[in-house]
């Protein structure tokens, strides 16, 4: 039993389940203790391995990818959805969700140019107070 546990990956039959290939990249704040906590959460639903997660306050500069630069990143929540299409806010929190059944559902509605408008506005507002719970690039919090 043990040599089979400790065995070769290579060796995995037709019947072991893959990870699936994320179908689209969330990009977040983890020195935001609030936000790397609703993200840890977001991590563990049905779904969570169709994104690739980036922590943004400590991937190297290229896992960000076009378009998108550090600071930006940990401004406000990103998303590269299927398609590879940048978009923020409001607008990255359903690409995230149209990935977890749990919200999936939702999103058709959500998706509406009116309540994106609305959820960008509340969004805005918890983006002037983040910087409260917002911990220095580097320095370690417990999640």
């Amino acid at each position: 039993m043990t040599a089979m546990k400790n065995a070769p990956t290579q060796m995995n039959t037709h019947h072991e389940k893959q990870a699936a290939k994320p179908i689209c990249t969330v990009y977040f704040d983890g020195a935001c203790p609030l936000c790397a906590k609703e993200i840890a959460t977001y991590q563990t639903w049905r779904g969570a391995d169709k994104i690739e997660w980036i922590d943004a306050s400590r991937c190297e500069e290229i896992e960000l990818g076009t378009q998108l630069n550090r600071q930006q990143a940990l401004n406000k929540l990103h998303a590269r959805d299927e398609t590879g299409q940048l978009v923020s806010g409001a607008a990255a929190f359903i690409v995230m969700w149209r990935q977890l059944p749990t919200l999936g559902w939702i999103t058709p509605l959500l998706e509406r140019r009116w309540v994106i408008t609305l959820l960008d506005n509340l969004y805005h507002v918890f983006l002037k107070f983040r910087p409260l719970w917002r911990k220095p690039v580097g320095e370690k919090f417990d999640r």
